[in-house]
């Protein structure tokens, strides 16, 4: 995988010392000497990941972290801070400032590629996701999502000792309802229904951690979950073959639970960022297809969907019939009782159309007061007996609404069956002039057409 990296440091042998190791590797280097020129040079350069030193003068590694987070430009590029320094309190002020990651000096080459490529590949997951949430925000149909506390979050512990166990539960914030599980495939199944966060101790001797992590994450219902591990200082292979089948983060022990609160706060900040933004497009998908007044299918999505269907009966699948139904009368009902009244009626209209129909048929509103229906395998037969129906529903029960007595309504529907090479605009014409036919006929009618049109 290949990415741009922006190095960080005021020591130019630093710098051309890591821009050396990252371009053995093919990633796409550039560097700044300071904080202030970090910030700037992420602006315009747009780089997949940060290296940023810490001790630099003027502006701290700290400080720029704070600064790069807090920029709706900046604040989705993953930061690695680089440092000689290795105490408690400067891990975990890095980490609160935002930083995604602390590597202590020297770095390990082959830690620093497991670390650099786990961020990269989730922030290719990330961006797609955001890509598509900025998309809909700039047409106008879902809002600009905001920050939100991961309350209530769920994490799952699993180790072989539960005294360590009991030692990382007192670690996890307040926000948080841990489950400590000493069983590994309780801990499996306890994610499985549902989880922000699995912490894996690696270093437990009664079972294999790396394979509970392979495992969750080969699971489609547990492939977005962040896995936290924890392994021995001097365990590099193990730290760097979880990051390989991709594990989150991964902490060393004797665990520091200031660190290990910071590092659980992140990830699950994350996690519940990537499931708000993939709630937020499936909102938008939903609008998308949908009709805001009776929240029946709109003209674009049947008309697809349509073509779908017309296509699979001209390649032998099975029939394909249509129905267009329009209320009688509708521009009276606007003129005399108002649009309110009007569109009170078309959505009781719909929710009468829908219970009348059969699981795999499809409802849309095709224009002002026309509604289209798509039933695939069926004929004419079961579409007259469908229309027939419809007609019933609608004029057998007046229309309630909220200013006096009901009013009476009727519909008039128009039916065709799809014929073999036949067109979708031919099949719409044809239910269109079956619908004239029954309106002309006196309306409170089912027509259907005789055959397809020359």
């Amino acid at each position: 995988m290949s990415a741009r990296i922006l190095v960080v440091d005021d020591e130019p042998a630093n710098v051309r010392l890591l821009e050396a190791k990252l371009q053995s590797e093919y990633f796409d280097v550039c560097t700044s000497e300071g904080g202030k020129e970090a910030i700037e040079t992420a602006h315009s350069e747009h780089p997949d990941l940060i290296l940023l030193d810490v001790m630099m003068p003027g502006i701290d590694g700290f400080e720029t972290c704070r600064r790069l987070k807090s920029d709706p430009v900046t604040r989705h590029i993953p930061v690695i801070m680089v440092t000689a320094l290795d105490q408690r309190e400067d891990r975990i002020k890095g980490l609160e400032a935002g930083a995604d990651d602390f590597l202590t000096k020297p770095v390990d080459d082959l830690t620093l590629f497991a670390r650099v490529r786990s961020l990269l590949r989730l922030k290719v997951v990330l961006d797609e996701l955001r890509h598509r949430e900025e998309s809909g925000v700039a047409s106008g149909v879902i809002p600009q999502l905001g920050d939100e506390e991961p309350e209530n979050s769920k994490v799952v512990i699993v180790t072989g000792d539960i005294r360590v166990g009991e030692r990382y539960l007192v670690a996890m914030p307040d926000y948080v309802t841990p489950r400590l599980e000493t069983d590994p495939v309780a801990g499996i199944e306890a994610v499985s229904k549902g989880a922000d966060l699995l912490m894996v101790d690696l270093t437990s001797p009664g079972f294999d951690g790396l394979r509970i992590c392979a495992r969750v994450r080969s699971e489609p219902e547990t492939r977005q979950l962040p896995i936290l591990a924890i392994v021995h200082p001097e365990d590099t292979a193990s730290a760097i073959k979880a990051l390989d089948i991709g594990v989150n983060d991964v902490v060393h022990r004797p665990v520091d639970p200031g660190e290990l609160n910071a590092r659980v706060q992140t990830q699950v900040r994350r996690k519940r960022y990537a499931d708000k933004i993939r709630e937020r497009l499936d909102e938008s998908m939903e609008l998308a297809v949908t009709d805001s007044l009776t929240g029946l299918h709109n003209r674009r999505y049947i008309g697809s969907r349509l073509r779908k269907a017309v296509d699979s009966t001209n390649n032998g699948g099975a029939p394909v019939s249509i129905l267009i139904a329009d209320i009688d009368h509708f521009k009276h009902i606007n003129d005399e009782y108002g649009h309110d009244v009007g569109d009170q009626i078309l959505k009781t209209f719909a929710s009468r159309l829908t219970t009348g129909l059969r699981a795999l048929d499809l409802a849309a509103r095709y224009g002002g007061e026309e509604f289209l229906i798509v039933m695939p395998g069926a004929g004419m037969a079961e579409a007259c007996i469908a229309g027939e129906r419809l007609r019933a529903r609608i004029a057998d029960q007046p229309f309630s609404w909220d200013g006096g007595d009901p009013i009476p309504v009727t519909v008039s529907v128009g039916l065709a069956q799809v014929t073999s090479g036949e067109s979708v605009e031919s099949v719409l014409k044809r239910a269109d002039a079956a619908l004239y036919k029954a309106k002309h006929a006196g309306r409170n009618q089912v027509g259907a057409s005789d055959s397809a049109a020359a």
